[in-house]
């Protein structure tokens, strides 16, 4: 669906009152735009937007329905403007002692990886290499029949925690809800069940090859101040270890 004036608002739940107050706009005027009958100026519709929290994605849509040049563009990752950005995140991931730690796109699809993610796939009896060699979707492989869903502990839980978590972003991401659009007839059902951690933060635990139970928690990092849609959507994920074990196990693959 085309992200124009009126679907933003409707989908934000926010009536024209609302929006008019939230603005400064008449309630007359953003009817008017709305229907057609009058053309909201660039500097007027990027103001609605914003009062919105349009995505940048839903934006630039926006501004081309009104008739204007889209306001954010969007690089590939590998583009030669991008250098810094990548350098950025390959210091975030590849520290010396990071934490297993991986970079998503919006869609979910892994673009970088650490060394500190490799050997916590060969805990879990996964061939690391092989699989990193190539693309990689962390919601195909969790979800997948007998998919990696299948090592954690928690898998219920975890299941429906993703799953959540990606519904959400998919409101305002199209490629991600048609992703999601086509995992959901193959989902082996879950059941939801709370989190046995006493940890102030969500932890999940996930069973090694030969048998001790891993527990970690995740932090995810963004650009706060991203003006590229490709940046928009990045998102890095670092997995902590909550206990000595499983500090312990990383540390002996390392060495």
């Amino acid at each position: 669906m085309t992200a124009t004036l009126a679907t933003l608002r409707k989908s934000r739940r926010v009536s024209q009152l609302e929006l008019s107050l939230r603005t400064g706009v008449s309630q007359r005027h953003l009817s008017c735009i709305e229907t057609g009958r009058s053309r909201a100026g660039r500097e007027t519709l990027l103001a609605l937007l914003d009062a919105l929290g349009a995505t940048l994605e839903e934006r630039n849509q926006a501004l081309l329905a009104a008739g204007y040049a889209p306001a954010h563009a969007e690089r590939a990752l590998d583009a030669p403007e991008m250098a810094p950005v990548r350098a950025a995140l390959a210091q975030l991931i590849h520290a010396n002692g990071a934490a297993p730690a991986l970079v998503l796109d919006g869609d979910y699809n892994v673009v970088m990886a650490n060394a500190g993610l490799a050997r916590l796939m060969s805990l879990l009896g996964l061939d690391a290499e092989a699989m990193l060699a190539q693309p990689l979707n962390l919601l195909r492989a969790v979800f997948a029949p007998g998919g990696l869903r299948t090592l954690c502990v928690d898998e219920g839980w975890l299941c429906n925690e993703m799953w959540a978590r990606a519904s959400r972003e998919a409101e305002h991401l199209p490629r991600l809800r048609a992703l999601l659009d086509e995992l959901r007839p193959t989902l082996a059902p879950w059941t939801v069940s709370e989190t046995s951690s006493q940890l102030p933060v969500l932890a999940f635990r996930l069973r090694a090859a030969d048998g001790r139970v891993l527990s970690f928690f995740s932090t995810i990092t963004s650009f706060g101040t991203p003006l590229d849609i490709t940046l928009a959507s990045l998102k890095v994920e670092h997995l902590f270890p909550t206990d000595e074990v499983t500090r312990e196990a990383l540390a002996t693959v390392a060495a």
